[in-house]
C-alpha cells in the first residue's frame, strides 16, 4: 500500500508492477480521479481534502492497510514519510515499512543529534548550538558565540520551514518568533537551534544506499543549489563544482558513515560546499523495495559507474512570473519524448490539479554524454512538453537554462532568487 499520493505514488506503483506486487491507493476526497488511485489494483478513501484528515491521519492509513490485506506499507516522500511514529506503529499493526528502522528515521528527524552523530561518524559539520535553544537570552548568547550572520532552523524541520537569516541582535527577536510558529505548524514540533550561516555555498547531495547486511554504496553527488524560498527548483549530476577528487572523497566518506551507523535503506546526506570544505546539514530518510524484503545489495561500489550528465526541472503549477499558485482543469497534455527524457507526473488530460496540496506537479529529466548536450536536450524537451489549462513554471525553467550563469555553472544558492528579482520573472524574495 502507498501512502502517499502523485508522482511519487505513480512512481511506486510502477515500480511494483514490474516485480509482480499487486498496489493498494490511498486517496483523499479531492483525489478520488488521480493517476495513482487509477493505477493501483485497488484504491480507498482515507479522509476529506485537508491533509491533516487523510495522508497525515494514521488511523485511516491503517485500517485501510487492514481491510485490504496488505502487507507493507511504503510512504513515499513527504507526509509520513519521515515519521518515527508512523514507521513504529505501522511495524507494531503487522506491515512491513518500506523504509529506514524507526530509530535512524528519529535520530535523522531530530537535525541537532543527526549533526552529532554525523560528526561522530567522521563527517564535517556547520559550527551551531549543541542543542534546542528555549527563550530570547539563550539565542543571543549562541548567536553571539557563533557570530552573525546565523541562520535559525527547526529541530524537526526541512524544506526551508522554520529556517531564518538574521545578521544582528535587533533581528533576533522577531525572527524567533516567526520560525517557532512556522515550525510548529509544519512540524508541529517548535524547537528552533543555531547555525553559523554559510555566505554562498553549493548545496550539495550525496545518494547512499545501504543493507541491513552491513553493505553500502553511494551513487553519486547531484548539486541541489537552485532554489527558491528553500525549496528545490533545478538539480544537475554530477556537480559541475566538483572534481573526480572531491567527488570520491565525500562519496566515500557518506557511504563510510551510513555503513557504519547501521543504516538500511536509501538516504540523501545534505551538505553546502564552499572553497573546497563540505559541512554536513542533514539526512533524508528514503526507501527501497528490494532493501526493505530483505535483500542484499546487488552491486558494489566498483559496480557504479558515473557517466555523462542529468538535469532534472522540478514543475509547478504556478504563475511563472508571480508565483501564485495555479490549481485547476488540465485542458490539454503532451509529453516530450525521444532519446533520453523522462516524465515523471501523475497529471493527464482532464486531470483537475487541487489546491490543497504541494504545487509539484512534475519532473522533467534529461540526460546526455555531456552537460552542455544534456542542457540542450532538456530545452528541447521544455519547448515539447504541452500543459494547458493552468499556468506553470516551463518558461521560467527555459529562462533559466538560457541565462549565461547558469551555462557557466556561476551560481550558488542564493543565485537564482536574485536571477528572479533582477530579470523581472517574479516578486522579490
Amino acid at each position: 500500500m502507498i501512502a502517499n499520493r502523485g508522482e511519487i505514488a505513480v512512481r511506486i506503483i510502477r515500480a511494483c508492477r514490474e516485480f509482480g506486487i499487486k498496489t493498494v491507493a490511498v486517496h483523499s476526497t479531492a483525489d478520488a480521479e488521480a493517476m495513482h488511485a487509477r493505477l493501483a489494483d485497488e484504491s480507498v478513501c482515507i479522509g476529506p481534502p485537508a491533509p491533516r484528515e487523510s495522508y497525515l491521519n494514521i488511523p485511516a492509513i491503517i485500517a485501510a492497510g487492514e481491510i485490504t490485506n496488505a502487507n507493507a506499507i511504503h510512504p513515499g516522500y513527504g507526509f509520513l514519510s519521515e515519521s518515527a511514529d508512523f514507521a513504529t506503529i505501522v511495524e507494531e499493526h503487522g506491515f512491513i515499512f518500506i523504509g529506514p528502522s524507526p530509530s535512524h528515521i528519529t535520530l535523522m528527524g531530530d537535525k541537532i543529534r543527526a549533526k552529532q552523530t554525523a560528526a561522530e561518524l567522521g563527517l564535517p559539520v556547520i559550527p551551531g548550538s549543541a542543542s534546542a535553544l528555549e527563550n530570547a537570552d539563550s539565542f543571543a548568547q549562541a548567536a553571539d558565540d557563533i557570530g552573525y550572520p546565523v541562520l535559525i532552523k527547526a529541530v524537526a524541520g526541512g524544506g526551508g520551514r522554520g529556517m531564518k537569516r538574521v545578521d544582528s541582535r535587533e533581528e533576533l527577536v522577531t525572527a524567533v518568533a516567526t520560525a517557532r510558529a512556522e515550525a510548529d505548524a509544519a512540524f508541529g514540533n517548535d524547537a528552533l537551534y543555531l547555525e553559523k550561516l554559510v555566505a554562498a555555498p553549493r548545496h550539495i547531495e550525496v545518494q547512499v544506499l545501504a543493507d541491513q547486511f552491513g553493505n553500502a554504496v553511494h551513487l553519486g553527488e547531484r548539486d541541489c543549489s537552485l532554489q527558491r524560498r528553500h525549496q528545490k527548483v533545478l538539480e544537475e549530476a554530477p556537480s559541475p563544482a566538483l572534481d573526480p577528487h572531491q567527488r570520491a572523497e565525500i562519496g566515500a566518506r557518506a557511504s563510510a558513515a551510513v555503513r557504519e551507523l547501521g543504516y538500511r535503506g536509501v538516504g540523501t546526506l545534505e551538505f553546502l560546499y564552499e572553497d573546497g570544505a563540505f559541512y554536513f546539514m542533514e539526512m533524508n530518510t528514503r526507501i527501497q523495495i528490494r532493501v526493505a524484503a530483505g535483500e542484499p545489495l546487488a552491486l558494489n561500489q566498483e559496480d557504479v559507474r558515473f557517466e555523462g550528465h542529468a538535469i532534472e526541472c522540478r514543475i509547478t503549477a504556478e504563475d511563472p512570473d508571480t508565483f501564485r499558485p495555479s490549481p485547476g482543469t488540465v485542458s490539454g497534455y503532451h509529453t516530450p519524448g525521444g532519446p533520453g527524457v523522462r516524465i515523471d507526473s501523475a497529471l493527464y488530460d482532464g486531470y483537475r490539479i487541487p489546491p490543497y496540496y504541494d504545487s509539484l506537479i512534475s519532473k522533467v529529466i534529461a540526460q546526455a554524454g555531456s552537460r552542455t548536450a544534456c542542457v540542450m536536450r532538456l530545452r528541447r524537451a521544455l519547448e515539447e512538453y504541452v500543459i494547458q489549462g493552468v499556468s506553470t513554471t516551463i518558461p521560467l525553467h527555459l529562462r533559466l537554462l538560457a541565462s549565461t550563469a547558469f551555462a557557466e555553472s556561476a551560481y550558488d544558492i542564493h543565485w537564482f532568487e536574485r536571477f528572479v528579482t533582477e530579470t523581472g520573472t517574479g516578486p522579490a524574495p
